[in-house]
C-alpha cells in the first residue's frame, strides 16, 4: 500500500536519451506545459467530433472533458496517467432516444443527459464492486474477464457501429450530388492521412482529416461558388470568453434502458487503458482499477448533469505517451486546465459549429465504420475460436439483434438494439459457457481493448 494518497512527485531534469518519466515524476514547468498542450491536441479531434455527431454543445463537451480528467486524477490519487474525453460508445444510444437527425443542436438532448447520468451511476457502482473484489489479488480483472470475454466485448463494440450505419449513410448522402461528393472527399481525406502519413500526424488522423476536408469544402464553396458556403459571421461575432450552454437532464425509463448498457463498454475501455499503461510503465496498476472505474463513472455523471457527453479514457493520449515515454500524471492536470479554457470560449465553439454538414456526414461514415471494425479486431487479436459453436452463436445473435435494432418492451421498460444486444451477449455467453469451457489468459482482453481504442476514437 502507498504511504500517501497522492504521490510525492520526484523532479527529473528532462527526457534526454529517451528516458522514461514515470507517473510519480515531474519535469520542469515549461516541459510539463508543452506536453500538456500536446495531449490536448491529441484528444481534440475525437472530443469535438463526438458531441457534434450527437448534437451536444462542443464547448460544454470539451469543458467537461477537462473537469472529468481532474475528477479522475483525484479518484486515482494522481497515480494513473489518463485523459477523459467524449466517448463514442454513447452515440448510438443518444441518437436512438433523441431522434437526432445529425445536424445542428439536439433539441431532445435532456433525455439523453438523464440516461448518461444513470449510466455513470452504474459504472461507478461497478467501480465500488471492483474495489471490494481487489481484496483478493487479481480478482477484479478476473471477474470482468469471466463475464465479458473477447467474443462478447467484440460483438458489442461491433454492434454500436452497425446500429449507426443507417444514420451515417443518410447523412453522407446529403440533399444534393455536391454534398454526397464532399462526404466522399472527407472519407478520402481521412483515409489519405491514415495511410500516407506517419508519426504524430497519423495519430491525429481525425483532426487532420477534418481540417483538410473543411479547407477543401471552403475552397469549393466560398471560393468557387459551389454548394452552400461556410458562414464565418457567427465566428466573428462570438466573444472570446463566455459560459457554455447548460441543459437540464430529464430522466426517462426508456432512455435509461437504451444508454445504461454503455457502462459495460466503458469498463472494457478503462480496463484496457490500465493494462496498457501498466505494460508501458512497468508498474502494476491493477490496485487502482476500482478507483479508476469509480472516477470515470463520477466524471460521466457530472458531465451529464451539466449538459456534456459521457466520458472515457482516451487511446490517442496513450499514443502520445508511447511516443514520448512521458507518463507524469501532472501533465494531464495541465491538459485538463487547457481544456477548461477552451470550454469557456464561445469563439472556439463557433468555429466548431461552422463545420459543414457534408463533412460531418463523411466523418460519421469513417468513425462508425471504425467502431464496427474495432469489434472484429478484438476477435482477431484475441484469436477467438469461431469453430467453437458457443462463440459462433453468441457473436451471430448479438450482431443481428444490434444491427436490426431488435427491441424488447416490458411495461414502461424498453431495450432498443444496442441494449438488447449487450445484455443478450452477456446472458447468452453465460448460458452457453458450460462447466468445462476453456479459459484464456487474464491479460488478453485488456490488451486487445487497449489496441482497438485508438481505432475507435
Amino acid at each position: 500500500m502507498n504511504a500517501t494518497y497522492f504521490p510525492r512527485w520526484r523532479r527529473v531534469s528532462g527526457t534526454a536519451d529517451g528516458a522514461v518519466v514515470q507517473p510519480d515524476e515531474t519535469m520542469p514547468l515549461p516541459q510539463t506545459v508543452a506536453m500538456g498542450a500536446q495531449h490536448v491536441v491529441a484528444m481534440f479531434g475525437s472530443t469535438i467530433l463526438a458531441p457534434l455527431i450527437m448534437g451536444f454543445d462542443p464547448n460544454m463537451a470539451i469543458l467537461m472533458s477537462g473537469v472529468g480528467t481532474l475528477v479522475f486524477f483525484l479518484f486515482v490519487g494522481g497515480r494513473v496517467p489518463s485523459y477523459l474525453g467524449s466517448s463514442f460508445a454513447f452515440i448510438g444510444g443518444v441518437v436512438a432516444v433523441t431522434g437526432y437527425s445529425g445536424s445542428g443542436p439536439n433539441v431532445n438532448i435532456g433525455v439523453a443527459l438523464g440516461a448518461i447520468i444513470a449510466c455513470g451511476f452504474i459504472y461507478a457502482c461497478i467501480g465500488l464492486l471492483t474495489m471490494l473484489a481487489n481484496s483478493r489479488q487479481g480478482a477484479a480483472a478476473d471477474w470482468i474477464d469471466r463475464w465479458m470475454p473477447p467474443v462478447v466485448t467484440g460483438a458489442v463494440v461491433a454492434v454500436i457501429g452497425l446500429n449507426l450505419a443507417p444514420l451515417a449513410a443518410k447523412n453522407a448522402m446529403g440533399s444534393s450530388l455536391f454534398e454526397s461528393a464532399m462526404a466522399v472527399m472527407t472519407v478520402l481525406c481521412v483515409g489519405g492521412v491514415a495511410v500516407y502519413t506517419r508519426g504524430l500526424v497519423q495519430r491525429l488522423l481525425i483532426l487532420v482529416g477534418l481540417f483538410l476536408a473543411c479547407a477543401l469544402y471552403a475552397l469549393l464553396t466560398n471560393g468557387l461558388g459551389l454548394g452552400t458556403p461556410i458562414d464565418f459571421s457567427a465566428i466573428a461575432a462570438a466573444p472570446w470568453l463566455g459560459l457554455p450552454r447548460m441543459t437540464a437532464p430529464v430522466f426517462e425509463t426508456h432512455a435509461i434502458s437504451v444508454i445504461a448498457p454503455v457502462a459495460i463498454i466503458l469498463v472494457a475501455e478503462n480496463l484496457g487503458h490500465i493494462k496498457a499503461v501498466s505494460a508501458m510503465t512497468g508498474q502494476n496498476l491493477d490496485q487502482y482499477l476500482g478507483r479508476a472505474f469509480l472516477g470515470d463513472g463520477v466524471a460521466t455523471m457530472l458531465s451529464g448533469a451539466m449538459g456534456g457527453t459521457g466520458v472515457t479514457t482516451y487511446a490517442e493520449n496513450i499514443g502520445v505517451m508511447t511516443v514520448t515515454k512521458i507518463y507524469s500524471t501532472l501533465v494531464f492536470v495541465v491538459a485538463a486546465l487547457v481544456a477548461l479554457l477552451l470550454g469557456f470560449s464561445p469563439k472556439f465553439g463557433a468555429v466548431i459549429q461552422a463545420i459543414p454538414a457534408p463533412v460531418l456526414g463523411g466523418m460519421a461514415v469513417v468513425v462508425f465504420g471504425l467502431i464496427a471494425i474495432a469489434g472484429a479486431r478484438i476477435w482477431v487479436v484475441n484469436q477467438v475460436d469461431f469453430s467453437d459453436n458457443r462463440n459462433l452463436i453468441v457473436a451471430a445473435v448479438t450482431l443481428i439483434l444490434g444491427a436490426g435494432n431488435f427491441s424488447v418492451s416490458l411495461g414502461g421498460f424498453k431495450l432498443d438494439g444496442i441494449g438488447t444486444a449487450t445484455f443478450g451477449a452477456i446472458i447468452l455467453y453465460a448460458l452457453l459457457r458450460g462447466r468445462k469451457a476453456p479459459r484464456r489468459p487474464q491479460a488478453t482482453l485488456p490488451a486487445a481493448v487497449a489496441e482497438v481504442e485508438e481505432a475507435v476514437q
